[in-house]
Parts: C-alpha cells; structure tokens; sequence
C-alpha cells in the first residue's frame, strides 16, 4: 500500500490497516487518529507531526521510523518495535507502551505523562528533559547492555546508559526498574514509587527525589551529590561506595540501610532514622546528624571529624576505632555504645 491510497480509504471511512506494509513511507503530518495499524510495518516511516491520537499500533514495527512531534495520546503500542526510532517531542500522553521496545530511541522532551511502560525496554533510551509524571515504569529496564539479539542490527549510540537528565518523573511508578548506570541528573523524582529500583551506579546528582519510596533500592557506587532527598523512604536499600556529598537526606528513613565506604562529606541528616543502618568507614565528615536515629548503628572506622551529633541517638551504636575527636556530641545518649576504644560508654 502507498500513501495516496491509505490517505484515501482512512479519507472514506476505513481504519483497519492491520498488517500493512509502509515501511519507508512519507506519512508526516497526516491524521490517522483511532486506526488500527495492528502488527503493521512503518519500518523507517516518515511520521513527523503526524496525528495518531488513540490508534492501535500493537506489535506494529515502527523501527528507525521518524515519529518527533507526534501525537500519540491513548495510543496503543503495546509489545511495538521502536527501537531507534525518534519520539522528540511527541505527545504519548496516557500511551501504552507495555513491553515496548524501545532501544536505542530518542525520547527526548516527549510528553509520557501517565503513559504505560511496564517490562519497557529502554535501554540506552535518551529521555532528557521528557515529562514522565504519574508514568508506570515498572519493570523497565534502562540498564547499560545492549539489546540482547540485535548486536548486527542495531549500532550502539553515542552512550552506553539512558539519558533521564532533568526529566521529569515526579509520582512515576518505578518499583523494580533497572536503571543501572542512567543518567539522572536533575531529574525530578518527588514522590516516586523506586521500591527494589535497580539503580547501582547510576548519577542522581542535583536530583529531588524528596518523599519518594526507595525501599530495598540498589543504589551501589551511585552518584547522589547534592541530591534532595527529604524525608524519602531508604529502608534496607543498598548504598555501599555511593557519593554523598552535600545531599540533604533531612527527615528520611534509612534503618537497615547497607551503606559501608559511602562518602558522605557534609551530607545533611537533621532527624534521620538511622537505626542498625551499616556505616562502617563512612566518610561522615563535616556531616549535620543533629537529632539523628543511630540506635545500634554499625560505624565501626567511621570518620567523623567536625561531624555534628547534637541530641543524636548513639545507644549501643558500634563506634570502634571511629575517628571522632573533633565531632560535636553535645546532649547526644550514647547509652551502652562502644567507644573508638573498643570500651563501653559509661555516664
């Protein structure tokens, strides 16, 4: 089929197009609104500015195909190849995209605002700056690997991780996601569901991710430097080797947390749930504590110079061999903890 005549049965009342073969094809700027493209083929298809608003596109192969400034909304791409493709600034709002492929694609400044992308292969996806509020990204994976299958088909981009720098995932759902080694800097993540998120090595520098759920989250040798992190949920995540510096994690609960070596140099934890959190060789330096949980905290070789423990919770916190001699301990209970020199505090 050619463009004049799809143009002219869609024109005449027609909207199955199940199975049509329009790879290469020129459709840009066209209205295909509400048809049914149902394991079609628009392969490298021309699509820029087309309207597709709440069309079926399940299975459709849209491979390498040009769909910026699209409009997609309520469009049904479930199971679609788009690997490679070119989504910048397309309108996928309220799009389902479960189990899409998305390799390699181009998303930039795309509008997925309470769009379906669970099981989403997204993996060196470029979402900078897209606006993915209240979207389901459960499941999806953004790790670093190429796609598994396509090694001859498809040429690795520019970076090898996903690109999520400041976009915009305030309420996403992002439990059990892999996003290991994504770039979200400045990315807006107040009050996302991270819970289990795979997110080892990823950057989160600058990024608010203030009263967002992280529970069991893998956050290993992650870059969370002058991240927001108020009053956010870090109970049992994994946060071994990760940066730090200058976070504010205010108010936020981090009991059981797994955090040896982390490098925390003025980190703010006014008020924070501490409790048997793992701080062994923690570089807490210069670090504000004040009103801190530690009950039975693990800070074995901590360092804590000029670290302010004002009113902290220390009872039968482990301090063994921590250097802490110019940390500020004032109206801290440090009630049953053992001391740098292995002692027990006594009152």
């Amino acid at each position: 089929m050619d463009v004049n005549e799809l143009m002219q049965r869609y024109a005449a009342g027609e909207r199955d197009f199940s199975k049509v073969d329009l790879s290469g094809q020129r459709l840009s700027g066209h209205d295909f609104s509400h048809a049914d493209f149902l394991n079609a083929n628009l392969a490298k298809g021309f699509l820029k500015g087309a309207s597709l608003n709440f069309a079926c596109l399940i299975r459709a192969n849209l491979r390498g195909a040009d769909l910026s400034d699209a409009k997609l909304c309520g469009a049904n791409l479930n199971q679609a190849n788009l690997s490679q493709s070119s989504l910048v600034g397309a309108d996928l709002h309220g799009g389902m995209l479960h189990k899409a492929n998305l390799f390699g694609s181009n998303l930039s400044l795309a509008v997925l605002v309470d769009a379906n992308l669970i099981e989403a292969d997204l993996r060196q996806a470029n979402l900078s700056h897209a606006l993915l509020s209240g979207a389901c990204l459960r499941g999806a994976n953004l790790r670093r690997e190429r796609a598994i299958g396509e090694q001859h088909q498809i040429e690795l981009a520019p970076t090898p991780h996903a690109i999520l720098y400041g976009a915009n995932l305030a309420h996403a759902d992002l439990r059990g996601a892999n996003l290991s080694g994504a770039d979200l800097s400045q990315a807006n993540l107040r009050g996302a569901n991270l819970q289990d998120a795979v997110l080892t090595g990823a950057n989160l520098q600058e990024a608010k991710i203030a009263e967002a759920n992280l529970q069991g989250a893998y956050l290993t040798e992650a870059n969370l430097r002058s991240t927001l992190m108020v009053g956010s949920n870090l109970t049992q995540a994994r946060l071994e080797r990760a940066i730090l510096i200058d976070a504010d994690l205010s108010a936020s609960r981090l009991r059981n947390a797994v955090m040896p070596d982390v490098c925390a140099s003025r980190v703010l934890m006014v008020g924070t749930d501490l409790t048997d959190a793992n701080l062994s060789r923690a570089d807490l330096s210069r670090a504000n504590l004040t009103e801190a949980i530690l009950t039975t905290a693990n800070l074995v070789d901590a360092y804590l110079a000029r670290t302010n423990l004002t009113n902290a919770n220390l009872t039968e916190a482990l301090l063994n061999r921590a250097e802490m001699t110019t940390a500020v301990l004032l109206g801290a209970q440090l009630r049953g903890a053992t001391m740098p020199d292995g002692k027990m505090y006594q009152s």
